[in-house]
């Protein structure tokens, strides 16, 4: 299929060959027939993208001084490296969709084959959108009409916002597309809608639906303008809807509202505010979030949890079923703001000189007869009579910026990359010439000539797919965690014993080229040591996926584990029992600041802190031994040094946290033979250790592990 990204490093709009999605649950896939552009918004990111590296960081300064505290940490390498993956990973463009639903997902109950529905989908042939952000169409809407759904929702939700009575004046600050829509609501709702936008064409359209329109640019002043209307007293309320940098719009909106107006915040102003326009007449001022209620809620979008109606009457669903009803109704008309109609392998039409374009709304119509592909192939290679022959399954971040990188360097036999999505996989596997891009990964586990799987997928999906790899005889390499649970866990173990596979996992630490240091100049004769491993972790938003225990796990099961398994190669020994403390005076399972106390079975004795309150100024990471009087520091990858150690000497490198010597031995291992590059019962203690460590936090007390 077909999908319109906007790559950000260089500038392009490009019209992509993807993969068709898989159907996920709660999910339904969907065929388009129609999109809207929305300029305003897409125009933002197609001029962010064709800026130079120079207009991006003074567009986003917060991420420049994030980038300055890395390179002092991590080096400029690194750094750059880490900013250039980021700019390397384009987005999908388009928030306003229509089409046919061809297939639901499990749990999905509300739609059928053959829908017509509406849905915040991308410009793509096929788009898999989460149930709760897609609505019926009723039969009397066509499908253009259909694409304002969610451009008219982000304005309703302005309206709902500032809650307007009847009778009010409200003043709407921009005619775009969303503030003519905006406007028009309103009047439906029985309010008296001043306008104000430079634009004389959206003017004329504001005054032809009843609006009270006015161009600044002929000379009204706006204020001014609004007192006389008002008879001295001032507009209710004031929804922003341009774009615009200027601090002048927020000034101006105060000062044309009456004494307790309101102002609300729907587009994208300069917020410099002045107290003294908001404070002698108590001005309210509030931002208005997308669509509605839900928005960038994983339990609502993701999970499709919805809100009850009683407490909530306005999610952003229901928002989208209230504008379908008011285009079916005709109190919004939405076909006067059409400007022009084209077919998407056109877009360019669109694309091609945003920042001058006089459009309102332009609509792309998609015809396509193509069969839906789920792989999509990418260069011709030759697998035929290799070993060591690659599918990776999932194209995040960590994949784009680590893993591809790190098996480039290698000579990996790439044959496939999977992406739920099909996007992200496609655009890794052109930037390393992977042969194929799919969104079913399930191809990969039924291809004879792919022996080794990579997975890389959210933690709560990494059990059940190494499950599914091992019983598709082939080995597999797992990003941690192993598992989330023992009972997952014993699954894995059961059947790794039924299998001639290797299962391994991502802990890398113990590949670090200071880390084989530090092994070498300790040794393996057994001694018991002292070993303190602190991780400054870094905060991370409760909302964000790893902090979830159903899907990342929390980050001691996610991310601690690393220093389990480095701890465990540095002692040459194996975990026997543990003990882990929490920040807090009610410290739950679910916690990023802890201690965590390590028995060994030589009586090593280990101690990891993962902390999330620290300094991103600090370093990351830093290990410390002591053993037989002497001392081993290592600081952030970069730098070791040695106390008390006959011929040992310092030594620094630029930062490396072993991912290269990991898949090198790893990818010689699977195609020679010979020992995995990690004994699966140490994977196996240390995956046992971690979820001791939750269970130690909850019943307050050491916990064996077996």
């Amino acid at each position: 299929m077909k999908q319109i990204i906007q790559d950000l490093k260089n500038g392009e709009t490009i019209l992509e060959e993807v993969p068709v999605p898989m159907v996920k649950s709660g999910h339904v896939l969907i065929k388009t027939t129609k999109t809207l552009v929305s300029l305003g918004t897409e125009r933002m990111l197609v001029e962010f993208g064709k800026a130079n590296f120079i207009q991006k960081a003074r567009q986003q300064p917060d991420k420049v001084k994030m980038v300055l505290d890395k390179v002092k940490t991590d080096g400029l390498k690194p750094t750059m490296d880490a900013v250039f993956n980021k700019l390397n990973q384009p987005l999908p463009l388009g928030y306003c969709n229509v089409g046919e639903v061809v297939a639901v997902g499990r749990g999905v109950t509300e739609f059928a084959v053959g829908d017509r529905v509406a849905s915040n989908g991308n410009h793509a042939e096929y788009v898999n959108v989460p149930k709760n952000l897609v609505a019926k169409i009723p039969d009397s809407v066509t499908d253009e009409e259909a694409a304002f759904t969610v451009i008219g929702s982000i304005g309703l939700q302005g309206i709902r916002l500032l809650d307007p009575t009847f009778g009010e004046t409200i003043v709407v600050v921009g005619l775009g597309l969303i503030g003519l829509v905006t406007a028009e609501l309103l009047l439906a709702n029985g309010c008296n809608v001043i306008g104000f936008d430079f634009d004389p064409e959206k003017v004329r359209i504001a005054k032809e639906k009843g609006i009270v329109a006015i161009n600044p640019a002929e000379g009204t002043n706006q204020v001014k303008f609004v007192e006389t209307y008002t008879n001295g007293v001032g507009a209710d309320g004031v929804i922003i809807t341009a774009s615009n940098k200027s601090n002048e719009i927020i000034s101006q909106s105060a000062r044309m509202c009456r004494k307790r107006g309101r102002v609300i915040l729907v587009g994208v102003i300069g917020l410099d505010i002045s107290r003294a326009d908001f404070y002698e007449k108590e001005i309210s001022f509030q931002v208005s979030c997308s669509y509605g209620p839900g928005r960038y809620d994983e339990e609502y979008e993701q999970k499709g949890n919805d809100y009850p109606i009683g407490y909530v009457r306005w999610t952003e669903k229901r928002n989208f079923e209230a504008i379908l009803n008011a285009i079916a109704k005709g109190t919004l008309d939405v076909k006067p703001l059409i400007t022009e109609r084209i077919s998407l392998k056109d877009y360019q039409q669109i694309y091609g000189d945003m920042k001058n374009s006089r459009s309102i709304a332009s609509i792309l119509e998609y015809d396509s007869t193509e069969a839906p592909k789920s792989t999509v192939g990418i260069t011709e290679q030759t697998f035929a009579g290799k070993t060591g022959v690659i599918g990776i399954v999932g194209a995040g971040n960590f994949t784009s910026s680590t893993i591809l990188p790190n098996l480039k360097k290698v000579n990996a036999n790439i044959k496939y990359i999977a992406s739920s999505g099909g996007l992200s996989s496609t655009i890794m596997a052109k930037r390393h010439q992977i042969a194929n891009s799919t969104a079913d990964y399930k191809e990969i586990l039924a291809d004879k000539e792919t022996d080794l799987v990579f997975i890389t997928t959210k933690h709560n999906m990494h059990a059940s797919m190494v499950l599914e790899t091992m019983q598709a005889d082939k080995s597999v390499f797992v990003e941690k965690p192993l598992a989330l649970t023992q009972d997952e866990l014993d699954e894995i173990v059961e059947e790794y014993n039924k299998r001639n596979v290797n299962v391994s996992v991502g802990f890398n630490r113990r590949f670090a080229p200071l880390a084989q240091d530090m092994k070498k100049m300790l040794g393996n004769d057994q001694t018991p040591m002292n070993i303190i491993a602190t991780m400054n972790a870094g905060f991370i938003p409760s909302e964000m996926w790893v902090h979830d225990m159903q899907v990342g796990g929390g980050r001691i099961l996610g991310e601690a584990c690393h220093y389990i398994d480095l701890c465990t190669y540095l002692a040459g020994s194996k975990v026997i029992a543990v003990c882990m403390n929490a920040m807090g005076t009610d410290p739950q399972e679910n916690t990023d600041n802890a201690s965590i106390l390590l028995k060994y079975e030589n009586g090593t004795n280990a101690v990891i802190n993962y902390f999330a309150n620290g300094s991103k100024a600090y370093s990351k990471e830093r290990v410390e031994v002591y053993s037989q009087e002497r001392t081993l520091v290592m600081d952030n990858w970069r730098k070791l040094k040695a106390f008390g150690f006959k011929g040992g000497k310092n030594a620094s490198s630029k930062q490396d946290k072993g991912h290269y010597n990991q898949f090198k031995g790893l990818i010689e291992q699977h195609q020679k033979g010979g020992d995995p590059i990690i004994p699966f019962e140490e994977i196996v203690n240390t995956t046992k250790a971690s979820f001791a460590a939750i269970e130690s936090l909850k019943e307050g007390k050491w916990i064996q592990v077996n």
